[in-house]
């Protein structure tokens, strides 16, 4: 952006935006590890791995607020399985690489309306997800 003066700066510096996403706990800012989601009815509160994903109504813990973690009286946790190592790249992530590189290969098909239909500018769904319900997701197990 320009003004009369020259390119507008920023006041705030640069390295505030971090590319990590945050635990959600007021005060915390280390990295999270895990994602909290409340089944309200089935009085359940579910904390599994990172999610893919920042989704409303949905919160990200970092380790020590995911094992320190409890639920209102009457409701159950259940806890999935959390890998709190470093991210390695899986079968996943290669063939969502590879997903991409063919999709670019096609930018006519989705000027033109092509195979995805009118509308929906070419994007095509996760190919992990079973399901949608409003904004959230189903996705298969990776096991699976």
């Amino acid at each position: 952006m320009e003004s009369r003066r020259g390119p507008l700066k920023s006041a705030v510096p640069s390295n505030v935006v971090s590319p990590v996403r945050r635990c959600s706990r007021t005060a915390c800012g280390r990295p999270a590890v895990a994602t909290l989601t409340y089944v309200y009815a089935d009085s359940t509160a579910v904390l599994g791995p990172l999610a893919t994903y920042a989704e409303p109504h949905c919160y990200d813990l970092c380790s020590e607020h995911s094992e320190r973690l409890t639920a209102p009286r009457g409701w159950e946790v259940v806890r999935l399985a959390v890998d709190t190592g470093p991210p390695r790249p899986s079968g996943d992530d290669l063939e969502a690489l590879a997903n991409a590189v063919r999709e670019a290969a096609r930018p006519q098909e989705r000027a033109s309306g092509g195979p995805s239909g009118p509308g929906t500018g070419g994007r095509e769904g996760d190919p992990r997800e079973v399901s949608r319900r409003g904004h959230l997701r189903v996705l298969r197990s990776p096991d699976s």
